[in-house]
């Protein structure tokens, strides 16, 4: 799986745009999920990855083969990301400090409609359900819904991880969310 990373990553610092796409096409998923957690917004999450993988090929040069190409495309992927929030800061006003006005200092209340206890509790205990749930499944199901789910990893890097093939991967998630379903048919 690396060597074909690799030779793509060697045609592609040649010019060869079918390269390029296979590498984007790897990794555009993945990419999309690390951004997207950061910045919450689909439509910015899709600019952000057209601009790491613009940065990431403006820059393939200064790749070094030793470390794996997805942490290196992650790392340009966080960097982007934390560049757009510092961006988008806008000047807020604190309600925490009082405001000054031509009439003197006015202090801020603001109620609080947010909080439902029962909506709260609700969602504890679903919470608390599922990862029963989790627990309550085949190691070899639990460790690959764990990863999946909870450590946000591709399927090639779970077969990886795990040395088996990327379809024994898709092929236990499949089963493990089965299994899920009927001990969550309930809640």
């Amino acid at each position: 799986m690396h060597e074909d990373e690799n030779a793509m990553i060697a045609l592609a610092l040649t010019g060869d745009q079918k390269a390029y796409a296979w590498l984007m096409h790897k990794h555009r998923s993945s990419i999309f999920h690390i951004i997207n957690r950061m910045v919450r917004d689909d439509e910015v999450a899709l600019d952000l990855v057209q601009e790491t993988f613009m940065k990431a090929f403006a820059s393939l040069g200064s790749y070094r083969s030793e470390y794996r190409f997805s942490t290196w495309l992650y790392r340009i992927a966080a960097n982007a990301s934390i560049d757009h929030l510092r961006k988008r800061r806008i000047n807020a006003l604190s309600l925490d400090r009082s405001a000054e006005t031509e009439d003197g200092t006015v202090e801020f209340e603001v109620a609080d409609y947010s909080y439902h206890p029962g909506l709260d509790y609700e969602r504890k205990q679903q919470s608390v359900s599922i990862d029963e749930a989790i627990d309550s499944l085949p190691a070899t199901y639990r460790e690959v819904i764990l990863l999946r789910h909870k450590d946000d990893k591709s399927y090639e890097e779970i077969a990886d991880l795990l040395d088996v093939p990327v379809g024994t991967v898709k092929a236990r998630i499949f089963r493990a969310r089965e299994l899920l379903k009927k001990k969550l048919k309930n809640l």
